[in-house]
């Protein structure tokens, strides 16, 4: 009973320090209590937090932990490791180790010398050990066939920010690490929800309405979120961290790309083509405006960028996969390029003086649709079909005049369809006579274009709801920003 009444002391405790992640907290204390060796790959986009997770969750517990070198030779990675080794156990006795093999072959050692139950070894950012001709993937490969899974009681740990390598390297590996790995996890950006109680954990209080553009600058990744300053309100920390000389993500952009991806201006090209389109690219469209052959080279360099949470593939409502679109979906480098990157001699308030600018309104409207589709599951939650089978797409007609387009298309298996109509305002929005022409000729169209046969909801996403007019009930679901702050 006793020991009941620690573990949910303990648990209580752990969940106050980490904010969200309940879903990977419960695989990973799973995992630590597995009666069989296990290999975990945590992945995600940079800053998101995986390091964080992992060193707090197992805080007092790792057998041993290494963390990688960026850019740094196979010899300075060597050096790393034997520090680490002599840090973590400075009463032992270790050779210096020259290779990867006999690294590993010490680590074994300290396994050998262990008494605890779960020997959990952590690598951190393990694709940058992968230098050239460092052996380092078969080294690992070695170890873990030929020790670690041969015992129950490991539990190793890796982690990357270069979710294509980790992906292609190690979860997809074609040779001796061929599904190997036991469990993969990736490591999503924060909901809104979860922002507001990272803040709420750090003392700071912000209506939904200020939160809402933190987000659609910084989107869900907790290190820039670490960085709101209390005591100011969402353009203030904006200006701050983004425009002033010393502000914590002027030099994020570079730096993010740079220590992903090994000739990252190919990847920024991508990036900087889809800035300039905010409905989204074809391949093709991609290859012409990026300058880069439209072949496998450019499969890998999407496929990098979508596994690294910077882009988002998604079909036209009713096509085939090879119509697919290609969108930017991070945040952060969105704001960068429509903002930091065109301004050079800024002056002090320079983002508090661009409020309400057209280019901020803009800005501003496409920002908000990329949280809705970030949200999915709050919308669906509030409407009241979290458990009907969904497809979520957008659509473009083929033959009107004004090219009338659809951004967020859910397809549910009950035989609806709601067409959603997504607006950032600072006020109820108003849905006026032309408004509601519009709106009415995109239903018309889709229903002629697509031919099909399931009831159609005109849904509306807003800030602040609607304001009531003559027009309202023509909507069949309108939703305020306050369900994007509930939990899925």
């Amino acid at each position: 009973m006793a020991i009941t009444v620690i573990l949910c002391i303990l648990v209580a405790n752990l969940r106050l320090m980490i904010i969200g992640r309940e879903n990977e907290i419960a695989i990973l204390n799973e995992k630590l209590v597995s009666k069989k060796s296990e290999f975990v790959a945590l992945y995600g986009r940079r800053r998101v937090g995986k390091t964080f997770l992992i060193r707090n969750l197992f805080e007092g517990k790792f057998t041993f932990r290494l963390t990688g070198l960026s850019k740094a030779t196979l010899s300075e990675q060597l050096i790393n490791f034997n520090t680490a080794l002599k840090d973590q156990y400075p009463k032992n006795r270790f050779i210096t180790s020259t290779n990867w093999l006999e690294a590993f072959q010490q680590i074994g050692k300290v396994i050998e010398k262990s008494k605890q139950k779960k020997k959990i070894i952590f690598i951190d950012e393990l694709p940058w050990f992968d230098t050239a001709n460092s052996k380092f993937v078969k080294a690992l490969e070695h170890f873990w066939n030929s020790y670690a899974s041969a015992r129950k009681d490991i539990l190793l740990i890796v982690c990357g920010s270069s979710a294509s390598w980790m992906i292609n390297k190690l979860i997809n590996n074609k040779g001796g690490l061929h599904n190997r790995v036991t469990e993969r996890i990736k490591i999503e950006p924060f909901t809104l929800q979860e922002c507001t109680d990272l803040l709420k954990h750090k003392k700071i209080k912000l209506d939904q309405y200020h939160l809402l553009q933190l987000y659609m600058v910084l989107g869900g990744i907790p290190f820039y979120w670490e960085a709101v300053k209390k005591g100011l309100s969402a353009p203030q920390n904006i200006n701050k961290l983004c425009f002033e000389p010393n502000g914590l993500l002027t030099k994020e952009f570079n730096n993010l790309f740079q220590s992903l991806f090994a000739k990252a201006e190919r990847h920024e090209a991508i990036i900087a083509a889809l800035a300039k389109k905010s409905k989204g690219r074809t391949r093709e469209e991609i290859s012409t405006a990026s300058k880069l052959a439209n072949g496998g080279g450019l499969t890998r360099l999407l496929n990098e960028l979508e596994e690294s949470g910077f882009i988002r593939r998604y079909n036209p409502f009713g096509k085939q996969l090879r119509n697919s679109l290609y969108q930017l979906s991070d945040f952060f480098s969105l704001f960068h390029i429509r903002f930091m990157s065109r301004q050079k001699n800024v002056g002090k308030n320079h983002w508090l003086q661009l409020i309400d600018h057209p280019t901020h309104r803009a800005w501003s409207g496409y920002a908000f649709e990329q949280v809705c589709l970030a949200h999915i599951p709050q919308i669906t939650k509030a409407l009241g079909i979290s458990g009907i089978g969904i497809e979520i797409s957008s659509w473009k007609s083929s033959t009107t005049a004004n090219g009338a387009q659809i951004d967020l298309i859910i397809d549910r298996r009950d035989q609806v369809v709601n067409l959603c109509e997504m607006k950032f305002a600072l006020s109820p929005f108003v849905i006026d006579k032309k408004y509601d022409a519009e709106l009415r000729n995109k239903v018309s169209a889709f229903r002629s274009e697509t031919k099909t046969n399931k009831a159609l909801f005109t849904t509306m996403i807003t800030t602040y709801g609607l304001k009531e007019t003559p027009y309202t009930s023509n909507i069949s679901n309108h939703l305020s920003m306050k369900v994007l702050f509930e939990k899925a």
